[in-house]
């Protein structure tokens, strides 16, 4: 009999957009052909998937994969290699390497550096500035870029838009939606001297709850005046959820893993300069106020905001120590831990890492298991239960604040328009990433 299917995925428990249930899932030429029962014998491959979970592949669209520039803390290959060991399937790589993605050449160069080195699918931001503005229109819509995303406060790098004039200058020309790091950088300036050398728990209190409100309510201010489409990146305040809830209709929201999971002052006291990202960890209160953005829908995608430094760089004595952490490969672990303690459903967990990227960013083809689309597929195991380590950590940096953490819910396959990439912590078939594509930029 001759294999109508190349590949079918049998026995699993699909999660997608209808719901949950048992069905296999047939795919051929890299796309889902079909959703059903069906004989070992139509494919020609069969894998086992009983007593898994099949996901829609996991898409982590705040990442910092380092290069060019500052590849000794990650580049392309290493961070691509731990978003499959996680279970990500395509990645959003952010522009603030050296040099930044601001040009056409830069993104070229980025798109040129991660052919055959890449182990999933993966698009790169414009990082948008005082200078490009005029050419963003132009930029935005390049083969292999996912947007505009634009620093209103100072992270990592130099790329800083501070100013409404800026904004509103870089908003009033584009078309696609901007993703921004939201902070008022004046209140940072002014604040810089509560900051205390050896102690960093006092970072959330120089990057206040305050500074964080203030660039969020500018920005969706600036949206309406432009008529504008907005991303807000990594919430971490329960007064930004709360301005966002009512301006749904211009914004759209980002959580991380790291503010669902950490808490101040705990991490900081455990943890020291590794709980240090922009914006903070803050306390239990902010923490509960962005969990229940994820619970009534204001929150429409987690992004890892996957930022590595080295040991020796977050070793250093605070303030003199860089912001940012490894997050790419312990999303999913860390949300499904979340989602057996009953935090979230996993319906509510596929929303945020597939259907809500795939929306938001007008992906072409991805987000969903369903007929036509491609095949990326995250594949995990819910009553897993393992220890993060950091000899676990594909990453170049090799450590991860959650070492020795116990967690149950773990990504044992990784599917990228079918291809299986990762199996069983295995990598099974790499450097096979393409560029995203997207609705809003198809030839």
């Amino acid at each position: 009999m001759t294999a109508t299917f190349d590949l079918v995925l049998k026995g699993g428990t699909v999660v997608n957009q209808d719901g949950r249930g048992r069905r296999d899932v047939a795919i051929r030429d890299g796309r889902i052909v079909d959703i059903g029962t069906f004989d070992r014998a139509q494919a020609g491959e069969v894998i086992n998937c009983k007593g898994l979970h099949i996901l829609p592949g996991v898409i982590d669209t705040q990442v910092h994969f380092r290069e060019p520039g500052l590849d000794h803390k990650e580049d392309l290959e290493s961070g691509s290699r731990a978003a499959v060991m996680g279970g990500v399937t395509a990645v959003f790589e952010m522009p603030n390497t050296n040099p930044q993605t601001v040009t056409a050449e830069a993104l070229a160069d980025k798109l040129a550096r991660a052919r055959g080195r890449m182990h999933c699918d993966h698009a790169f931001f414009i990082g948008g500035t005082h200078d490009n503005a005029a050419d963003l229109p132009e930029l935005e819509r390049l083969p292999g870029c996912c947007g505009v995303k634009v620093f209103v406060g100072s992270s990592t790098g130099d790329l800083l838009v501070e100013d409404d004039a800026g904004v509103e200058a870089i908003l009033s020309r584009i078309s696609r939606r901007a993703a921004f790091h939201a902070e008022d950088e004046p209140r940072l300036r002014e604040r810089k001297g509560l900051r205390v050398a050896g102690d960093p728990s006092s970072h959330p209190v120089w990057r206040d709850p305050t500074a964080a409100l203030m660039a969020t309510e500018r920005l969706v201010a600036i949206a309406r005046r432009t008529g504008k489409r907005i991303h807000i990146l990594h919430i971490s305040t329960g007064p930004e959820m709360d301005v966002l809830m009512a301006n749904k209709d211009v914004a759209t929201v980002e959580v991380t893993p790291h503010h669902l999971t950490l808490e101040a002052p705990g991490c900081y006291q455990r943890l020291g300069t590794r709980a240090q990202m922009n914006p903070p960890v803050r306390d239990a209160a902010h923490k509960e106020r962005i969990w229940h953005g994820v619970l009534d829908g204001t929150v429409d995608v987690l992004g890892s905001d996957h930022a590595p430094h080295t040991l020796d760089e977050k070793s250093g004595t605070y303030p003199d120590t860089p912001s940012g952490m490894t997050g790419v490969q312990t999303l999913v672990p860390l949300m499904l831990d979340h989602v057996n303690a009953g935090r979230l459903t996993i319906e509510r967990f596929v929303d945020l890492t597939s259907h809500g990227p795939a929306r938001i960013f007008n992906i072409a083809r991805k987000g969903r298991i369903a007929a036509g689309y491609d095949a990326d597929l995250t594949i995990v195991d819910m009553k897993r239960s393992e220890q993060i380590t950091n000899s676990w950590i594909a990453s170049k940096s090799r450590w991860t604040p959650y070492h020795g953490e116990t967690v149950t819910g773990w990504p044992v396959g990784t599917f990228v328009r079918g291809m299986k990439v990762m199996w069983q912590g295995e990598l099974a078939t790499p450097s096979s990433g393409e560029p995203v594509r997207f609705l809003e930029t198809l030839a």
